[in-house]
């Protein structure tokens, strides 16, 4: 028997359970990963209390989590792309925290590549998809001063690294606690809350051109309007439509775009830190601490 996180009915992270059940297997076209990280995002939870589960396809009784990263330690007949003992990373919704996940060799799957650790890759998928998309539908070019909200969290610490690297400024929001780690990177920090687009024009007395808001809520949204920004140039994770505000989800990022990504962590030009580590039979405890707020970087699940 294998454990496998799982809940039966919609609700808070108490509704998580451990449970054993069988080993899988993959079918043609298939491989079985054996997870060693697992990493949680707000989509999880946002599908386990049942406020996301229409848009995602998901319903109890159901597994729990997405991105992942292990070994392929068995495969299917006919797969081409991947052999046992691949060491690997990605996505499959509602499935990554367990022992072991099935997954189609032409899916959300990519080889990790050395310099590239275990606990980062197995956080990158949906964060580091959605960063990339943000980033590419803003148009960042070397010309620009972004602002990015929640910078110290999983998406905005991958966006605001992703902009640095096109050349622009970048601005961002986090908590005092991150301000230093935030310079570190070469991003200008700034405070939340009252008084926001005091702070932005001190530190951007140019103005800003953009604006990446994966914090929540709208005052990434309303302090860039304020400031002059074009809303073709806001974009959103967690406000889509408020002042008519786009939104760039990992969907729109391919398989491609995050083996690039994966690629630049691994090369040392992208920092994706992790904030905590637990253990799969505290995975109750790692979403609640997720659902807290104001983190820096990442949280994952770990198997052994």
């Amino acid at each position: 028997m294998i454990r496998a996180v799982r809940y039966e009915r919609f609700g808070g992270p108490e509704v998580l359970d451990v449970v054993e059940v069988e080993p899988p297997h993959p079918a043609p076209g298939e491989v079985r990963v054996d997870v060693v990280v697992a990493g949680l995002n707000p989509a999880d939870y946002k599908i386990f209390d049942g406020s996301g589960a229409d848009r995602h396809g998901v319903w109890p009784p159901a597994g729990v989590g997405h991105d992942f990263a292990g070994v392929i330690d068995e495969v299917g007949e006919n797969v081409t792309r991947f052999a046992v003992g691949d060491q690997v990373y990605g996505g499959k919704r509602a499935a990554a925290i367990a022992d072991y996940v099935i997954i189609h060799e032409d899916d959300l799957l990519i080889r990790r590549p050395e310099g590239l650790a275990i606990e980062v890759a197995g956080a990158l998928a949906i964060a580091g998809r959605t960063a990339c998309a943000g980033i590419d539908r803003l148009g960042v070019t070397a010309e620009d001063t972004v602002l990015v909200g929640g910078a110290a969290g999983g998406v905005g610490v991958i966006a605001a690294q992703l902009a640095l690297l096109r050349g622009a400024v970048v601005i961002g929001t986090a908590s005092e606690k991150n301000h230093d780690f935030l310079r570190e990177l070469g991003v200008i920090p700034v405070t939340y809350g009252d008084g926001l687009v005091d702070r932005i024009r001190d530190a951007a007395p140019d103005g800003i051109t953009a604006a990446f808001d994966t914090h929540g809520g709208t005052e990434t949204i309303d302090a860039a309007v304020e400031l002059g920004v074009g809303i073709e140039r806001v974009n959103t994770i967690a406000a889509r439509g408020h002042r008519n505000a786009q939104g760039a989800g990992s969907v729109d990022a391919s398989r491609d775009d995050l083996a690039r990504l994966g690629a630049i962590v691994a090369a040392g030009q992208v920092t994706i830190p992790i904030d905590c580590v637990y253990p799969i039979e505290r995975v109750a405890e790692a979403y609640e601490f997720l659902m807290a707020g104001h983190l820096r970087g990442k949280v994952i699940v770990v198997t052994r």
